[in-house]
């Protein structure tokens, strides 16, 4: 796989990961409704991978060193990658109760952003303890705000 292509994949799924996990949780703690949670992620598997995959081939066009080659690939990559990772956390959605599914989802986007971040230590030569706690420490984040963001709105609407 090449640079550019990694690069899509990278982007693709740490987005697909921590966006999804956030929407779910926010959604979540703020409707308690399953058909809000699951209408959610899809449209981040869809919008979402559009927008994102927009968004990296405009940054890989502003690098005059790519070629169009590169260019497409690192698009294609982050949308696919988005779309395949966001639409992952649909399938327990709809074979679970909306909170052992965000439980399980939970567990599942941690284990593969922990599973990326391993071999992307292990390609840098770098501590993957480290990288994984790092990444995973914002994740978390997201995922925390997200949900008071949700207690919140459920509060006052």
């Amino acid at each position: 796989m090449d640079g550019s292509s990694k690069k899509g994949v990278s982007f693709g799924l740490t987005s697909g990961i921590i966006t999804t996990l956030g929407l779910m949780v926010g959604l979540d703690s703020g409707t308690g409704l399953k058909s809000v949670v699951i209408g959610g992620v899809l449209t981040v598997a869809i919008a979402d991978a559009f927008s994102d995959a927009l968004g990296m081939h405009m940054s890989e066009e502003s690098d005059k060193k790519n070629t169009h080659k590169k260019i497409w690939n690192a698009t294609i990559m982050t949308f696919f990658a988005k779309l395949i990772i966001a639409s992952s956390f649909i399938i327990p959605l709809l074979i679970l109760n909306l909170q052992l599914a965000i439980i399980v989802n939970l567990i599942w986007g941690l284990l593969l952003l922990s599973t990326f971040n391993y071999f992307l230590a292990k390609q840098r030569n770098e501590n993957p303890l480290k990288t994984i706690f790092n990444h995973l420490f914002i994740a978390v984040i997201v995922v925390v705000i997200t949900y008071f963001i949700g207690e919140l709105i459920a509060f006052y609407f």
